[in-house]
């Protein structure tokens, strides 16, 4: 790590709190076990050739869901990290909502690949998709991706955002995204733990994101203010 992070273990246990998991509003649509094999399935039928490859650009990379067969460090074109998804659960609340990285259109993204291994490729996708998706129409919105993956091209699924979703919120400053992990925390844990997992996780694959560094700045300052107030 070319420079210490500000925001520190320390920060991220001032915003640390117990919160119970209160489940999917009244109001969600969720999906059920039928729906997510149906999914899947349809899914997989737009596969392409090769092995199966999932990009992964933020908490996939410190906390799979599978045990990959290969990791390789890769590009996703024409796609941007970007904390676009509120969220009112897991690390939010109703009364704190929290936000979520996802990529959205533009620009193009440093990550990983991992590759699934063909003796379980539907056991491993199986978990994945309970992991990244709850409500209807989905927030994380799986896609087949164009990758470079050690200078060649590749197709990966990757989760992306959704504008369709009633939890899409783009275009937030920067400003307001930290304010909001600074403050929002849910069963999960908080977003600002959420952010100091990512942009150390990246740094350990050699990878630097500005906007992260900028963030991460941004938060650990707000932290800081909120206790001397």
């Amino acid at each position: 790590m070319s420079k210490r992070l500000r925001l520190t273990e320390d920060h991220v246990r001032r915003t640390h709190r117990e919160v119970p998991d209160t489940g999917p509003l009244m109001s969600s649509v969720v999906f059920s076990e039928e729906d997510y094999d149906v999914h899947l399935s349809a899914f997989l039928k737009e596969r392409p050739e090769g092995p199966l490859l999932v990009f992964c650009y933020g908490s996939l990379i410190w906390k799979p869901v599978f045990q990959p067969v290969a990791t390789a460090r890769a590009t996703a074109l024409g796609w941007q990290r970007a904390f676009c998804l509120k969220i009112v659960r897991f690390r939010g609340t109703a009364e704190q909502p929290g936000l979520m990285m996802q990529i959205d259109r533009g620009g193009q993204c440093e990550g990983l690949v991992q590759q699934v291994a063909t003796t379980s490729e539907w056991e491993d996708l199986s978990v994945l998709w309970r992991r990244e998706m709850t409500n209807k129409p989905p927030s994380n919105f799986p896609r087949w991706i164009d990758v470079m993956v050690e200078g060649k091209p590749a197709k990966a699924i990757a989760f992306t955002a959704n504008p369709e979703s009633p939890n899409y919120i783009g275009g937030l400053a920067a400003g307001e995204i930290a304010l909001t992990l600074s403050r929002a925390c849910g069963h999960w844990g908080s977003c600002a733990d959420y952010l100091h997992q990512t942009v150390l996780s990246l740094d350990a694959n050699g990878i630097h994101d500005d906007h992260l560094w900028d963030l991460q700045e941004r938060v650990a300052a707000l932290i800081e203010a909120s206790d001397n107030v």
